[in-house]
């Protein structure tokens, strides 16, 4: 897609609560590095009208691919905590290396909160 690709991010606020808003990123460029990406999201949502101001303000540093398209979904309600080896997104990557394609759902959370979920998978109501 000469134009860029469509990358749903998922910002994950609070896996416990189950607290996350989808942003939708039109021409992304597949060939620029994780960290490039994570900042242009950063910027983003910093200032993106309609977003409740704890999503703006978070903390986020860490991006794993939940979804591609055609693919399977899983049936976890916020994001799935396996193969976190092959699907969170590494450092130094462009994104293409890193798996994603047009289309691709990644979740962007702390990865501090993610831990702490992932020791203890329980949500609060």
């Amino acid at each position: 897609m000469a134009d860029g690709a469509v990358v749903t991010v998922r910002l994950i606020r609070s896996f416990e609560h189950r607290n996350f808003k989808p942003v939708v990123f039109h021409r992304v460029s597949l060939e620029q590095t994780v960290q490039d990406f994570i900042q242009l999201v950063r910027d983003d949502i910093a200032t993106r009208p309609g977003l409740p101001p704890p999503f703006r303000k978070y903390a986020f540093d860490t991006m794993k691919i939940t979804h591609q398209a055609h693919g399977a979904k899983t049936n976890e309600l916020v994001m799935s905590l396996d193969d976190d080896e092959n699907l969170i997104l590494q450092d130094g990557q462009t994104l293409r290396a890193a798996g994603v394609a047009n289309e691709t759902e990644v979740a962007f959370f702390r990865k501090e909160d993610y831990g702490l979920y992932k020791a203890n998978p329980k949500t609060a109501w």
